[in-house]
């Protein structure tokens, strides 16, 4: 059993980041691996409640009571089986997702919460470490061919679920690398892509196959697919950029989306070129976004050299505590979201929206026009209202739109399939996660929109299950999630 006193003897800590002025310098991880004692204490502080909220926080309903008190006795070979019974890639999660499981934490009522997300992270590092990943193939084939479209989280998912059923598994990437928007949306001081290339590793001895460099309804049609496989998964994301066209300005020299800067400088740390067409060095850069894509843009900044960084956010600066009036516990809390990043360097500014893009008479960007605003939603229409005189100036070299994704991209392969984006710009899927054509499947943002790694997973581990049904094999696979469940909300 539990340590009963455990959250009263230790307290919410987390490992120190490495100092800032070292960390500037290079692209490596924020967080160094945490220390044992360290991680065994705060596991120590779960209460192993007889109701676990934590469990539906987290759509891959991962086991956080039973891991955490295996790692406050020492057993991470235990640990790491029961991590990996509900989460196919922990290692990524507990790197990536923002933890809602931890704001769904019983002991978040009245205390911090438990660092459930860092104690996941060192359970997935210890594994690797100690030689507790190994292959999983299937013991016998079961005849039957899955095409996966897409190497992000949920199609990777998917295809190791499939694979380990004795499935013939193929994953088609357009990029020249597996990963998704894991390998070049999000940069290496967030996770290093030796972490993505070791789990890549045990997949493909688990008989997955990976096809880089093939974009799926041009390099290869849908009906090659239908002819060759007996299933297809889609599951390639929505990385459809949502964009400002009707903001006076936007066609100026130096206003970008921010996965035009991200992926030619995450390609750069890679070492597949020796230059960005957009450098942030001695640049005076403007993000507008407040999430994650926005802090991501930020720590790029910072280390590519900019003269200055300034963050917009149009909503205004959200309390640093849950207040319960519209985010009761358990429901994800609406407050103030400090990245490694932000103590980096940069500006904060909440409350604005930027009204024109100025130019020069060459038509490069020299500054912003911005003004205070109010966020409103009347009969459930969201309106911007601005604030009279409150327009002001910014000098902007570089302004970076990390204000979210539209949904999937209208791709070829969609019409070859006879599909079409929803009002949302995705696709929707039947309770078998099977869209309007025959024996194609769908999971992931691909279906849900722009979501959390861990809600990518959960939909990839369904959609195989729906999938292995479709196939006529023998056994369940486990689907965490259904096709039309929604987080936790109030």
């Amino acid at each position: 059993m539990p340590d009963p006193n455990g959250f009263l003897r230790y307290q919410r800590q987390l490992p120190k980041r490495r100092p800032v002025p070292v960390r500037i310098m290079d692209w490596k991880e924020v967080y160094p691996p945490a220390g044992e004692e360290l991680i065994r204490d705060q596991a120590t502080r779960c209460m192993d409640c007889g109701i676990p909220f934590c469990h539906d926080g987290c759509p891959l309903g991962n086991r956080i009571p039973d891991w955490n008190d295996l790692v406050r006795t020492g057993n991470w070979a235990a640990a790491a089986e029961a991590l990996h019974a509900t989460n196919n890639f922990p290692e990524f999660t507990g790197r990536l997702c923002p933890a809602p499981c931890e704001a769904a934490c019983v002991l978040g009522i009245g205390d911090d919460p438990v660092t459930i997300k860092q104690v996941e992270v060192e359970i997935a590092n210890h594994a690797f470490d100690l030689g507790f990943v190994r292959p999983q193939p299937a013991p016998a084939r079961s005849g039957k061919s899955v095409a996966v479209v897409g190497s992000g989280p949920a199609g990777l998912a998917a295809a190791q679920q499939l694979a380990r059923a004795g499935h013939a598994v193929t994953v088609y990437e357009r990029d020249d690398r597996i990963g998704g928007l894991l390998r070049y949306g999000i940069p290496d001081f967030k996770i290093e892509k030796h972490v993505i290339d070791a789990r890549l590793e045990q997949m493909a001895a688990e008989g997955v196959v990976f096809q880089t460099g093939v974009e799926v309804g041009v390099d290869i049609t849908a009906d090659d697919l239908r002819e060759r496989y007996d299933a297809v998964l889609l599951a390639a994301g929505a990385l459809a950029g949502r964009d400002t066209p009707e903001t006076p300005g936007r066609h100026l020299n130096g206003v970008h989306l921010a996965m035009e800067h991200l992926v030619p400088a995450n390609r750069m740390v890679a070492g597949l070129q020796d230059t960005t067409p957009i450098d942030a060095r001695g640049k005076h850069v403007i993000i507008i976004g407040g999430g994650d894509t926005g802090a991501d843009c930020l720590g790029v900044a910072h280390r590519q050299g900019a003269a200055s960084v300034t963050q917009l956010d149009q909503y205004p600066l959200p309390p640093e505590i849950r207040t319960g009036l519209k985010d009761p516990w358990p429901t994800w809390p609406m407050i103030l979201r400090n990245y490694p990043a932000h103590e980096e360097g940069g500006d904060r500014i909440f409350g604005v929206a930027v009204q024109e893009f100025v130019g020069d008479e060459n038509g490069n960007l020299v500054a912003i026009r911005l003004a205070e605003v109010s966020v409103q939603r009347v009969d459930g229409v969201r309106t911007v209202v601005v604030t009279p005189g409150s327009e002001r100036e910014l000098r902007a070299d570089l302004v970076l739109l990390a204000i979210g994704f539209e949904g999937t991209e209208d791709q070829p392969l969609l019409a070859q399939f006879g599909l079409t984006r929803n009002r949302r710009n995705v696709l929707d899927a039947d309770r078998t996660w099977q869209t309007g054509a025959e024996g194609v499947f769908v999971a992931g943002d691909m279906h849900r929109g722009a979501s959390l790694i861990v809600w990518a997973i959960a939909e990839g581990r369904a959609a195989a299950s729906a999938i292995h049904d479709y196939l006529g094999a023998a056994g369940e696979l486990p689907a965490p999630v259904r096709s039309d469940q929604q987080p936790l909300s109030v």
